[in-house]
């Protein structure tokens, strides 16, 4: 299936290597973008990352929040300008918008929003979607941008949302990766969120999480490894699903 439109969310441990920014990772996710923008397909970045990206230039305890704000204010054009040094070998633009959640409860921020990203990508410019980490206090500690991908996915009409992390597909119980899921378990998504990274806020849950708002609203999800594009290149780009899961309404367990 050909996705028109399709947000891509990066989590911090994709972009984390000892304590460094991963290059190596953020150039094959801005190569994979590139061979779906030249098919004509639209695609809208979310990246988490810009505490670590901060922390690369000024190593502070990150356990303080007042430390957490300082890096990611440092870390956000930090992190954008590596992106932009990426999409520049493609000839590529990128741009930044800072969001949150709260603001896309707001029927007017939310127009005008999108009004922006239309017109990013109607002039093949990537929009990279951050929330903004030095006053959103709550996604800095709980949310590594999940819940904002799929807020942005939704509102900006995209047909789905592609998580990609650590945790390459969602698993059962005797360790076996669903590929096709349709309904997720409360207590799947009320079990205690884990991570293993200590730059990266979320977890399985807080991406089930997100995915269960995508599928309440009938679009659709993909999760997948950031690490490996094998499986997420042959989905988007082949249409054929060799790993990771696939959420949307009609899918089987």
């Amino acid at each position: 299936m050909s996705y028109k439109r399709i947000v891509i969310k990066v989590g911090s441990h994709v972009l984390t290597d000892n304590g460094e920014v991963a290059r190596d990772r953020m150039q094959g996710i801005v190569e994979l973008i590139s061979v779906l923008m030249a098919r004509g397909q639209e695609v809208i970045v979310v990246s988490s990352g810009a505490v670590l990206a901060g922390y690369s230039k000024l190593p502070l305890d990150i356990s303080p929040t007042v430390n957490k704000q300082v890096l990611a204010s440092i870390g956000q054009a930090y992190l954008l300008k590596m992106y932009q040094e990426e999409f520049e070998k493609y000839n590529m633009l990128c741009s930044q918008i800072l969001l949150s959640t709260k603001e896309l409860d707001s029927k007017k921020t939310t127009a005008l929003a999108k009004q922006a990203v239309d017109n990013l990508l109607l002039n093949g410019v990537v929009p990279i979607i951050n929330e903004n980490d030095v006053t959103s206090i709550d996604e800095l500690l709980f949310g590594d941008n999940d819940n904002l991908s799929a807020h942005v996915a939704y509102y900006f009409d995209a047909d789905i949302l592609v998580l990609l992390s650590d945790i390459d597909a969602y698993y059962d119980k005797d360790n076996r990766a669903y590929r096709e899921v349709s309904l997720i378990p409360k207590e799947d998504l009320n079990a205690k969120s884990t991570s293993k990274n200590k730059f990266a806020t979320g977890g399985i849950v807080s991406k089930l999480k997100a995915v269960k708002f995508m599928l309440e609203r009938d679009r659709e999800a993909f999760m997948g490894s950031g690490f490996k594009l094998d499986d997420v290149r042959s989905f988007l780009v082949e249409g054929k699903q060799l790993g990771g899961t696939h959420f949307y309404i009609g899918g089987s367990k």
